[in-house]
């Protein structure tokens, strides 16, 4: 099967700008140059617009706003934290400007200082979506949205507090005080706002982290959704990838999380030029691929069982099947709950196949 691919992968250029020339003193690679530009754009837009909300609410003005930033704000931001957790932004002399992101405007997009580095980095690909792994699917029935809220809201109540633990039995108390620290300074700066303006506290910082973590579950449900049971440590076989949708043009190729399983570090204009090259790979392991859509229509799709939508997106790489039904069975087959046994360490709650 031959594919033709339309996401953005690096055009070096002959000449940059004197404004380009000035920011790729500071940063590492040419090719994160729209990271520059995002965070300008928080730092002339979003932040000063939020900030002034804590001297001049309006309600006419802060509903626009958080519409629109979690419209069009949110996953680029946190894809860009996401890369820039894996691969540092700025030099080595200007180390000091890597904690822009996670500490100034992170807080903006409802991401606490650290959290993300630690969960995403630090314990999500070091277990890979397998039982130690505190956001792990397995056990759940990925069709089912009940099965999703439980999955949400124990992250929601006890996922900090897990992942404290989890570095506290890894003997990693580097991350524990940093996750803690950016955790409880979070919800201390909030504290002290609300007291100055409430509302403002709410639209700016409290909403915005009750939105950004319920995306970023629902995103992590569909990217291991499809699991095959007998082998679940095979990263072609329990996440997916998504090809030619307007989410990886703006989130930084974001739906290429097979590839970014497998080589973490990979810088994201490599990503479709890596699927490419490897497709006979993705082929040998009956990898799924998703043309069109992005995680969290993916996500959509699996908790209202429109299956057929979801077999109408489905690229048959390796050409086996012979009409959608056998999509449909296929996919079913890799949503079903696969049931193991884990100790919830803070809620004293043992999971064996909920669904």
């Amino acid at each position: 099967m031959q594919l033709t691919i339309t996401d953005p992968v690096f055009t070096p250029k002959a000449n940059y700008n004197a404004v380009e020339k000035f920011f790729l003193r500071f940063i590492r690679d040419e090719r994160d140059l729209p990271f520059v530009w995002l965070m300008l754009r928080i730092f002339f837009i979003v932040i000063p617009i939020s900030i002034s909300l804590f001297f001049y609410f309006s309600w006419w003005l802060a509903v626009p706003l958080l519409i629109l930033n979690i419209a069009t704000g949110l996953g680029p931001f946190i894809l860009m934290l996401h890369n820039t957790s894996h691969r540092k932004l700025f030099k080595q002399e200007y180390d000091w400007m890597n904690h822009i992101i996670p500490y100034v405007l992170g807080p903006f997009y409802g991401e606490t200082p650290e959290t993300y580095f630690g969960h995403h980095i630090m314990m999500h690909h070091a277990e890979n979506n397998l039982i130690d792994d505190l956001s792990c699917t397995m056990n759940y029935q990925r069709d089912r949205f009940i099965d999703f809220m439980k999955y949400f809201w124990l992250f929601f109540f006890f996922g900090m507090s897990d992942l404290t633990y989890y570095f506290k039995r890894k003997n990693r108390w580097k991350f524990v005080r940093k996750v803690a620290l950016g955790e409880i300074g979070f919800f201390v700066m909030c504290a002290l706002l609300w007291q100055v303006n409430w509302a403002a506290t709410l639209m700016v910082f409290l909403l915005p982290f009750f939105i950004a973590r319920f995306g970023m579950m629902a995103g992590n449900w569909a990217q291991h959704a499809f699991i095959h049971a007998p082998t679940p440590e095979n990263c072609y076989r329990n996440s997916i990838t998504c090809i030619n949708c307007g989410y990886n043009h703006t989130c930084f190729n974001d739906g290429y999380h097979i590839g970014h399983h497998l080589r973490p570090n990979m810088h994201w204009t490599d990503m479709p030029v890596e699927f490419q090259e490897n497709i006979e790979k993705y082929k040998a392991n009956n990898a799924i691929v998703f043309e069109g859509i992005d995680f969290f229509v993916i996500w959509f799709f699996l908790v209202t069982k429109n299956y057929n939508a979801l077999a109408k997106h489905y690229v048959d790489i390796a050409g086996q099947f012979n009409s959608k039904e056998e999509i449909i069975a296929f996919l079913k087959e890799r949503v079903a709950a696969i049931p193991v046994t884990r100790v919830h360490p803070n809620a004293n709650v043992i999971f064996n196949g909920i669904h």
